[in-house]
């Protein structure tokens, strides 16, 4: 099948958006980091407005992805247009689909089926994106198709074994960098096999790579999860087709899969990312005088556990117009500043709100007393080891901590700021650290805030847009 490339025309003569630069070849070229960006945070308050965040982005890659194996065109509207997601794109077309942006702003997809993936021309850049590569593995273990896949330097220092190793039970093949990183060779399985997996840490993206290498299976593929996490897999997987279970039992979740049998196009809407949305949230909660209303909104109950966290706080946030939209819960929130007060986090919680724990950690700052946040395990292998460098850009401001292997302790009180947070090439290090700078007594600068672009391209001017101070560093 050709390929639809950025900037042609796409079907039915369709006017392409050039959203993607079109220069950009999909094979393995030199990375060009983006250039460092130093930003500054300064006191804030009064923050107001009626705003919109980011598609969330879970759901994005999952759209792109389930779009470019189903049978027919999926329409996307509201996908966020982040570089993490546009590599998935691009990622999408170079194994066969056909995907393109038309001017209303909704992006179509021509899948393959299940089946119909195809060797790449050249290696698959998925830059800072795990949840794109690792997803993307899944997607193509049981094709028998040899693809290379790269990153940038942060996510080349993730590893990927966990994914890995339940794909190779099902047949297939992988050559790694050393400590089994990127850059990674995968070679399809010829005679893929249904496996039954038992997930040994709680993660959403093993998860899925197994059901989604299980769709191109003969037999049922199983994953068995003793804690619930993110569910966006199984819910998508259903609206598309997908011959899907999940039972209860023992008291662990056993989802199967059904292998080989085609799923069908849909039209999908997104709503509003809430990891994107947590940013300006707790800006509104810490910074005085702030009321604000954060629209369309997605509230699936395993991505709320930051709301549900912040209301055992004390936080101020409503919840108005609930309705459902795409097979997902979504509402809009109105955030109104607060006294917050300290809590423990039960690791129970944490797989809901994997993401928001860097912006907890700030507002736990701010709030009486010691919070204690329990089952972190996880942020250790992120975009960076977050919990360390959430650890290191409280202290650099002031704020006491203690830790272990899994486990974190913010003493609250108030951040005297005035420290430079190193953020790894992180996003949500890099935006959490600027929300803290917004109710520091002295502002908060951080090293690098280019990566932001991954996940919230405008980040910077929508909170300026509400009253914050966040600016370049000017180079002297």
């Amino acid at each position: 099948m050709p390929r639809v490339l950025p900037n042609v025309k796409a079907p039915h003569g369709k006017g392409v958006t050039a959203h993607f630069n079109p220069c950009i070849e999909f094979g393995e070229m030199t990375r060009m980091p983006p250039p460092v960006q130093s930003l500054i945070s300064r006191k804030a308050t009064g923050l107001k407005g009626r705003i919109r965040v980011p598609g969330d982005k879970s759901m994005s890659h999952r759209a792109l992805m389930f779009g470019a194996i189903a049978i027919g065109e999926t329409r996307i509207s509201g996908l966020l247009e982040a570089e993490d997601v546009l590599n998935t794109a691009r990622a999408m077309t170079a194994l066969g689909a056909r995907t393109w942006r038309t001017d209303d702003g909704v992006w179509h997809v021509q899948g393959v089926g299940v089946a119909g993936l195809e060797s790449p021309d050249q290696a698959l850049d998925f830059g800072n994106s795990g949840t794109g590569v690792r997803l993307a593995l899944g997607l193509m273990a049981t094709t028998p198709l040899i693809a290379k896949c790269i990153g940038d330097a942060s996510l080349s220092r993730r590893p990927m074994g966990r994914v890995t190793k339940p794909l190779e039970q099902m047949g297939v093949r992988f050559e790694t960098a050393e400590g089994g990183r990127l850059p990674l060779t995968i070679y399809g399985a010829k005679h893929a096999v249904p496996i039954t997996y038992t997930l040994p840490v709680a993660s959403a993206q093993v998860k899925s790579a197994v059901l989604l290498a299980g769709l191109n299976a003969p037999g049922r593929t199983t994953v068995i999860e003793p804690v619930a996490t993110r569910d966006h897999t199984e819910r998508m997987l259903k609206a598309f087709g997908a011959k899907l279970s999940i039972l209860d039992m023992d008291g662990a979740r056993h989802i199967s899969v059904e292998g080989q049998h085609e799923l069908a196009a849909q039209e999908i809407d997104i709503p509003g990312d809430p990891s994107s949305a947590a940013f300006p949230l707790v800006a509104a909660l810490l910074s005085e005088g702030s009321d604000i209303t954060i629209e369309n909104i997605m509230l699936n109950p395993t991505r709320t556990g930051l709301i549900t966290t912040l209301l055992e706080m004390g936080a101020r946030i409503d919840i108005h117009n609930p309705r459902t939209a795409g097979g997902e819960d979504v509402g809009d929130l109105r955030v109104r500043h607060s006294q917050l007060h300290g809590v423990r986090v039960p690791p129970a919680r944490a797989p809901s709100m994997i993401d928001e724990f860097p912006i907890l950690s700030v507002a736990a700052a701010f709030a009486e007393g010691t919070t204690r946040m329990e089952g972190l395990e996880e942020l250790r292998v992120k975009e960076s080891d977050r919990l360390a460098a959430v650890e290191a850009g409280l202290q650099v401001n002031g704020v006491t901590t203690h830790s272990g292997p899994d486990w974190l302790e913010v003493s609250g009180g108030g951040a005297p700021g005035g420290g430079k947070v190193i953020t790894h090439m992180d996003h949500r290090i890099a935006m959490a650290f600027l929300v803290m700078g917004l109710t520091s007594r002295i502002h908060v600068s951080i090293d690098d805030g280019s990566f932001i672009a991954t996940s919230f391209p405008d980040f910077m001017g929508l909170m300026n847009g509400m009253g914050a101070r966040i600016a370049a560093v000017e180079v002297k």
